[in-house]
């Protein structure tokens, strides 16, 4: 896939991210509107409150010195730098004090606050000679505006008229010049730094999206690698810890689970169609050699008899495969349950004991109190029996008498369930990692009957419960550990 625009809107994350920042412009735009209204509403109300004050002193002027003293209190506040609009009228509407050359038509006509903001000029702003004397004449005689003027506005500015008692009026004013141009600034500073957020979150998203495309695409290029048939493929981890890396270690994981559920298929298979062949093989001779010739009723009786004892054999193979193999994909349709594992090597060593006897081997256990676990009681006491069984039979060419021991042990938080014999054992390391897998029989085990197949079936249930089976050497012969994990283990322990 192409790492285009198109390409990565076609993504949900870009889909959204890209939501985002339209509802993010939209946000900063209002935001942008309200902060300068509410800025220029904020400045309205303080030169109101401001005009307010100065009207509420020039009238205490007026009424301490009537029209001289309140003139000459507005010349000297007009002459201060940044002054307020000042202008006292006739009730004919003749400009006769203050600092304003004119004003719109109509704006001393009503009292109070005017409605919108007014044009103005102040004395000595005028451009032309003629012109600003002829408006000055204007303003002077009615308290008008001309039309040039009110086309050729200087200022515009907000004000108060009063009328004084003796009909007089008064207007004080305040130019809105500083009040636009900080609505101005910060307009233009808002307007910048959210142009600058959303510029910055664009190529962020931008450069983001084309990242996780990328990752994507590497993950897609990787998949397809293993769907052609290379299983040893693996999704690519950057080691960023994030949800992809997170996302790939799973997969990656799940299949490495799969390859090893291949691979015991295949060993499987292959085990099957090796070691099944020799039974099925003699079932099907001694089947051809009773009916290739005249035979006694008992001959056929014994060759039947035979053949069910093989076919019995073949079915509990089959059965074991069968339990493994779903042990191993982690499936089970039996329910876990509290088990005490000494009552369990009780059961088991008690049913073994009448065969450890006729083989002259002595069999005991050393259980002191319950050990209790959680997890199957059935498929504990089946990988037991198969462990004991195998120490039966293999314990009988020891040097000296021929003994096997069971024990729980409860050692660096986990229980121990060992099972111990005297005989020859398996002294190469390699051996014993190897005798756990499928239809594994040594050169030595030939002789006895058997699959192949005990040892596994106890490894695949220890590990349905998270637990570890371990061959170690007893010196002289093997010491097999079923040991459960301290968190499938419970705490309290008599005895």
């Amino acid at each position: 896939m192409a790492l285009t625009v198109p390409a990565i809107m076609k993504t949900t994350a870009a889909r959204l991210s890209a939501l985002y920042l339209l509802l993010f412009a939209i946000c900063a735009v209002l935001l942008v509107f309200y902060m300068t209204s509410l800025s220029a509403r904020m400045l309205t109300a303080q030169t109101q409150e401001t005009i307010n004050e100065e009207v509420a002193d020039l009238a205490r002027s007026y009424q301490r010195g009537g029209l001289p003293f309140l003139v000459r209190t507005m010349e000297r506040r007009s002459r201060a730098p940044g002054a307020n609009l000042y202008m006292i009228a006739d009730p004919n509407g003749e400009v006769l004090a203050g600092n304003v050359q004119s004003i719109e038509p109509g704006v001393i006509a009503r009292e109070g606050w005017t409605e919108i903001p007014f044009s103005y000029e102040r004395y000595g702003e005028s451009t032309g000679g003629e012109q600003a004397q002829g408006a000055n004449d204007a303003g002077k005689t009615s308290g008008q505006a001309s039309p040039q003027i009110r086309r050729n506005k200087g200022h515009d500015a907000i004000a108060l008229v009063v009328r004084l008692p003796n009909q007089m009026i008064l207007l004080v004013g305040r130019d809105l010049g500083e009040p636009e141009r900080f609505r101005s600034v910060v307009r233009r500073a808002l307007t910048l730094t959210l142009g600058m957020m959303g510029l910055g979150a664009l190529l962020i998203w931008f450069l983001v999206g084309r990242t996780a495309l990328k990752r994507i695409d590497n993950v897609s290029e990787a998949s397809r690698r293993i769907m052609g048939g290379d299983l040893t493929g693996r999704l690519p981890v950057t080691g960023a810890g994030d949800e992809f890396d997170r996302l790939s270690e799973n997969l990656n994981a799940m299949l490495a689970r799969i390859a090893t559920l291949n691979e015991g298929l295949k060993q499987v298979s292959d085990n099957i169609a090796h070691d099944l062949k020799t039974p099925l093989t003699r079932l099907r001779n001694r089947a051809e050699a009773v009916l290739s010739g005249k035979h006694s009723a008992a001959d056929y009786k014994a060759a039947l008899e035979g053949t069910i004892a093989e076919s019995d054999q073949l079915i509990k193979t089959f059965n074991a495969i069968l339990m493994i193999s779903r042990l191993e994909a982690g499936y089970s349709s039996e329910n876990t349950t509290q088990v005490d594992l000494a009552a369990t090597v009780r059961d088991v060593v008690e049913l073994y004991e009448p065969v450890a006897e006729e083989a002259g081997v002595t069999l005991e256990a050393n259980v002191t109190g319950p050990y209790l676990i959680e997890g199957n009681r059935e498929l504990i006491g089946q990988a037991l029996s198969n462990i004991v069984d195998n120490a039966i039979k293999y314990s009988t060419d020891a040097t000296v008498k021929p003994a096997v021991k069971v024990s729980l042990e409860h050692i660096a938080g986990k229980i121990n369930l060992v099972v111990a014999d005297n005989g020859q054992g398996i002294p190469d390391d390699a051996d014993r990692a190897r005798v756990t897998e499928r239809f594994v029989r040594l050169e030595k085990s030939r002789s006895q009957p058997g699959s192949g197949l005990g040892l596994s079936l106890a490894k695949a249930i220890m590990k349905f419960h998270k637990g570890t089976l371990d061959l170690q050497p007893a010196d002289p012969g093997l010491c097999v550990v079923m040991s459960f994990p301290e968190r499938e283990a419970a705490q309290g322990r008599n005895g």
